[in-house]
This record gives structure tokens, C-alpha cells and sequence, in this order.
């Protein structure tokens, strides 16, 4: 949703700060790029630093999206600032999918990746729809600051989960029922 709440906005802010059409297409091809180019190692990068880590970089990412479009309206405010975003994107994006791999059981996999996908869509729709009224009525300034409550949410359940596993490590049996006399 924050990546797409921003996409959906950037050609229409571009065009409202002066920058041509042209140069809205490419900041959109390069984040595009961003947003696919970085799965060919994305998944390695999990394995080898840790899902939640490979999230929080992209909550990072994103937040260094933001600060980036906060500083400026420049072409390259817009093209280094969307590359990011897509970046990020995909760290969540891919960590999430891993995330939610492992939280069902294969009995319940056609539920819970229906539920998931359901849940997204309207979040995404929602996000995009808004897009254009947010930027119209608020401007870009305001687009990139909607954002940062769904960050900061993003970052508080990725540092809660971390916080469960580190003590369902520490104590394995704490997840455990006591047993029924």
C-alpha cells in the first residue's frame, strides 16, 4: 500500500513540480527496475542475514524514500527517491511472502494465501484509489508523510515477531500449553 500510495502519485506530482512527461516514464521505469531487479538475490540475502532483518532494510528503504522526497522536487529527488522505494518494496514484499509461507500449515494453505491476497488487494486499492485525491488536496509533501504511520507500523510488528522468536529460542517450551490433568 505505501508503495503504491507513492507510485500511483509520482507522474501527476512530477507534472504538478514542472518535470516533463518524459522524465515521469523513466523515474517510473527505474522504479520498476527497483522493485523487480532486486528478487534475483533477494531471497539469498534472507538466507543469509535473516528475514526480519532483509524487512526492517526495506522499512529503511522506504523511510530513506521519504526523506528523500521531503527534501526536494528535482528530477533526481524523484528518480533516486522512487528507486529506493522500489527497492524496499521488494525486501517487504518478498520478506512478507516468506513470513507467510511459514505461518500456516499445508492443510491451510489455500485459506490462508486466499485471505492474504484479499486482505492486500483491498489495502492496495484502497492506497491507490486515495492516491490522486491525497495529492490534489494535500499535495506531495502530504503523500509522502501519509506514509509514515504505515511504516511505523510495518517496523512495530516486524521488531514484535522478532521479539517472540528471540524468546521462543531462548525458551522453546514457552509457546507450549500446559498439559491437561
Amino acid at each position: 500500500a505505501v508503495m503504491l500510495l507513492v507510485m500511483t502519485a509520482t507522474p501527476l506530482a512530477m507534472q504538478i513540480c514542472g518535470q516533463p512527461i518524459a522524465a515521469a516514464a523513466t523515474v517510473i521505469q527505474w522504479h520498476v527496475l527497483g522493485m523487480f531487479a532486486p528478487s534475483f538475490f533477494t531471497g539469498n540475502l534472507i538466507r543469509r542475514f535473516g528475514v526480519l532483518t532483509i524487512m526492517t532494510s526495506g522499512v529503511a528503504l522506504l523511510l530513506g524514500h521519504v526523506a528523500i522526497a521531503l527534501s526536494g522536487i528535482e528530477y533526481l529527488h524523484f528518480l533516486s527517491g522512487l528507486i529506493l522505494l522500489g527497492v524496499g518494496w521488494n525486501f517487504l514484499f518478498v520478506g512478507g511472502t516468506t513470513l507467510l509461507t511459514d505461518a500456516y500449515r499445508p492443510s491451510e494453505r489455500a485459506k490462508v494465501q486466499a485471505t492474504h491476497d484479499f486482505l492486500m488487494y483491498i489495502a492496495i486499492s484502497i492506497a491507490t484509489f486515495s492516491s490522486g485525491s491525497l495529492l490534489s488536496a494535500f499535495g506531495w509533501r502530504a503523500v509522502n508523510l501519509a506514509v509514515l504511520p504505515m511504516l511505523g507500523i510495518a517496523l512495530l510488528m516486524i521488531v514484535v515477531l522478532g521479539v517472540k522468536q528471540q524468546r521462543e529460542r531462548q525458551n522453546p517450551k514457552a509457546g507450549l500449553s500446559p498439559p491437561t490433568p
